[in-house]
């Protein structure tokens, strides 16, 4: 077996044996200590491990295409059942999210879950005996330990094209809360600093792996400081999602959609009683921002504004106008309303109450 020295550029591809015209596969290799105490690294060894993770991971495309947004993302498959972990953005704002496997087989996702404040979200396509990663053996990474990260990047990847890899170090761990307002991000748990470049297009929801095939987190969005131009490549560790992922396996995350039977209640809330105009519904699945507030309306006083976007009603995803308001229709205006609003970056929750004084507060 032929041995490479440790210190291999990332953009050399040590095995193109899964390369495809177009695609870059940034190899990595399992280590080994010989007998000098230097340490190598096997280039066959990597081979496995590449081959395995790319079967686990999944090529997604929804919606965008206009304004430089890029209509592609990646996620992982978590279940044999077709359950895909990817990250919440507008690519999953459509009825029309296509997951493309890594053999190139091609299905109609539904979303099942998705948490805004995790920025992650859950998808389920109609296929069995997948190959997957599996959470509870999810490994936590050290600083300075070496990473693959797996992802769709610049959407090469369209049928049964392999990911792309790229090989790189832990940097640092820390958590984006500290960065507020440098880094502009909902998500505010701990993160993996990584010194591969997986802030790119079609990255976010990727895996980052450990050398031995074990997830160690799903990569993040695109992130730049505004003030000096500089990009964060980094990943959610597993175990800052875990729990939440396995809620919305159970069911508890499951979003509101125009296609549920509504129990409209004669006394309910609706956008007339908030003093909220939405943007025009001209599609079917509009999202439901803000274009103007009555004033003095109970939604003006408590604080809401113009551009808000409107994600959830007393924790349940409304994913366009038309579910926003059969979700009103549903809630009697003596029980509390509370709203998670996106507000550039940040996420706002409102609470309303007949009689009360509405409450606002910043991110949980």
């Amino acid at each position: 077996m032929m041995d490479y020295p440790l210190f291999v550029p990332r953009a050399r591809c040590l095995s193109r044996a899964r390369c495809r015209v177009g695609v870059v596969v940034a190899c990595a290799v399992a280590l080994v200590a010989t007998s000098g105490g230097a340490i190598r690294v096997a280039a066959a060894d990597w081979h496995a491990t590449i081959a395995g993770a790319q079967q686990k991971s999944v090529k997604i495309h929804g919606a965008g295409g206009f304004r430089g947004l890029e209509a592609y993302q990646s996620g992982i498959l978590i279940s044999a059942e077709g359950h895909v972990l990817t990250l919440w953005s507008y690519v999953l704002d459509t009825e029309d999210v296509s997951v493309t496997l890594d053999d190139g087989r091609k299905f109609t996702a539904k979303l099942l879950g998705a948490d805004p404040k995790l920025e992650i979200a859950l998808l389920k396509i109609d296929a069995a005996d997948l190959s997957h990663f599996e959470l509870t053996e999810a490994a936590a990474a050290s600083i300075g330990q070496r990473v693959l990260a797996l992802s769709n990047v610049f959407g090469i990847a369209t049928g049964e094209e392999a990911v792309s890899v790229q090989h790189g170090h832990v940097a640092a761990a820390t958590s984006l809360a500290a960065h507020r307002g440098v880094f502009e991000s909902t998500y505010r748990g701990p993160v993996y600093i990584l010194d591969a470049m997986t802030n790119n297009p079609g990255s976010a929801g990727g895996a980052l792996v450990a050398l031995d095939g074990r997830l160690i987190g799903l990569l993040g969005k695109e992130l730049r400081d505004s003030a000096h131009n500089v990009w964060l490549n980094y990943a959610m560790p597993v175990s800052a999602i875990e729990e939440t992922v396995r809620q919305m396996l159970a069911g508890r995350f499951k979003p509101s959609t125009a296609d549920e039977p509504a129990t409209a209640v004669a006394n309910s809330w609706s956008l007339e009683a908030l003093g909220v105009v939405l943007v025009p519904d001209l599609v079917p699945r509009t999202p439901p921002f803000i274009d103007t507030l009555r004033r003095g309306s109970p939604a003006e006083q408590a604080g809401l504004l113009p551009d808000d976007l409107v994600l959830y009603i007393n924790n349940r995803l409304v994913p366009s106008a038309q579910a926003l308001r059969a979700e009103l229709s549903q809630i009697d205006q003596g029980d509390e309303l509370r709203l998670t609003v996106m507000r550039h970056s940040e996420l706002i929750e409102v609470t309303l109450r007949v009689g009360a004084a509405p409450s606002q507060g910043g991110q949980p």
